[in-house]
């Protein structure tokens, strides 16, 4: 790979040289905080690295659910974590998304107001119709919707599901396509003079009042700022309570007559399905093995990939043959908190990060945030 210091005198002014800021991670967070930042900034002179030919985290490795809280995951959250924090985490998701369907519009991503199911097997334990309650009245005050949560108590009959005995329909939950969301954004960011380059790894940076020196993978540059929005990557740069966390997905061949317009969250949010141009999308499992998933190895691995494949044959589509098209990984950034840290961590430096797996959902706002700390 050419180092910076073989590249012409044309590639390094235009590139390398008189960066106002420059940003690591070309996913969702990236590239919303440089378009957020070049409207507040349009002289900047912005580049955005990214160590991979594409997106290296979970931007276009996920679901691509618009979600913001399932019942189950609710319900656990509430037991362990302060009850206006849980809101508040709520909150910030749904606001989110309507930041993100400002800076894109849905229906260039494939925008799906579909809904959404929270899934509870027959040996699960039942959540009470009064949380249910509870959780309309308290949802209410954010999505203004009287009851944003309904009981479904025939999902095996509704979608031909075994093993399930009730599940909680989210009303304004829906799913897009993270592909075209990040080719949205990067079009946005390019057509507003942003740089992006690729195959660029950032492996350390010192900063200073006057700017940041920043070493990468073919050499060295300087930028008078610095944000990194590298997610589940970002402790390899910064000493945050952020770490990493890889989630697995398959996708099935095409399946005939399948009717299943909607996504499915089980298990407190740990697995994860829906439907894509007649094929089942299902990923999940890091609860079977939190230890080995907690890694920025971007492989599969046989025992998650058996337990999605028995979820799929058991429950999702039962009594059917049902081969695997598209297997993959991706390395969402998790925490002690689900609030994504945005913040100043040094001179010139600042991070936006651990998205806690809702990039989708807060992503957008994560980088407006990101942008109103710059000055």
């Amino acid at each position: 790979m050419l180092q910076i210091d073989q590249l012409s005198y044309w590639e390094r002014t235009t590139y390398f040289e008189g960066i106002d800021l420059l940003i690591v991670g070309a996913g969702i967070v990236g590239l919303s905080t440089a378009i957020a930042v070049k409207k507040k900034k349009p002289n900047w002179k912005i580049l955005i690295i990214e160590r991979g030919y594409l997106p290296s985290g979970a931007s276009t490795k996920n679901a691509g659910f618009a979600c913001f809280g399932s019942p189950s995951e609710l319900f656990e959250d509430l037991k362990t974590i302060p009850e206006n924090e849980v809101w508040d985490t709520f909150q910030s998701r749904f606001t989110g998304l309507k930041t993100l369907f400002e800076l894109v519009d849905p229906s260039k991503i494939d925008y799906n107001a579909c809904g959404s199911y929270d899934l509870i097997r027959k040996n699960d334990k039942d959540i009470d119709p009064d949380f249910i309650a509870y959780l309309n009245k308290e949802s209410q005050k954010i999505t203004k919707k009287e009851k944003t949560y309904l009981i479904e108590n025939e999902p095996n009959r509704k979608f031909g599901f075994k093993g399930l005995k009730t599940a909680y329909f989210n009303q304004i939950e829906g799913s897009i396509n993270t592909g075209k969301l990040i080719e949205q954004l990067h079009q946005k960011a390019v057509h507003l003079g942003i740089s992006i380059l690729f195959g660029i790894e950032c492996q350390k940076y010192d900063a200073t009042e006057s700017g940041v020196s920043i070493t990468l993978n073919i050499g060295e540059v300087k930028a008078d700022r610095l944000i990194i929005c590298s997610n589940g990557f970002a402790s390899q740069l910064v000493d945050e309570d952020v770490i990493p966390a890889r989630a697995q997905v398959l996708v099935t061949k095409p399946i005939s007559n399948l009717a299943m317009n909607s996504t499915f969250h089980m298990d407190k949010g740990y697995y994860y399905f829906r439907s894509i141009n007649n094929r089942i999308l299902l990923g999940g499992g890091r609860n079977i093995d939190i230890k080995g998933e907690t890694t920025t190895d971007l492989a599969t691995t046989e025992h998650i990939q058996t337990a999605l494949r028995t979820i799929l044959e058991e429950i999702i589509i039962p009594n059917q043959p049902i081969e695997i098209d598209y297997n993959w990984s991706g390395i969402m950034g998790v925490g002690k908190s689900k609030q994504p840290i945005v913040k100043k961590i040094t001179d010139n430096v600042y991070v936006g990060i651990r998205m806690g797996g809702m990039g989708v959902a807060i992503g957008a706002a994560v980088g407006q945030q990101l942008s109103e700390l710059i000055d």
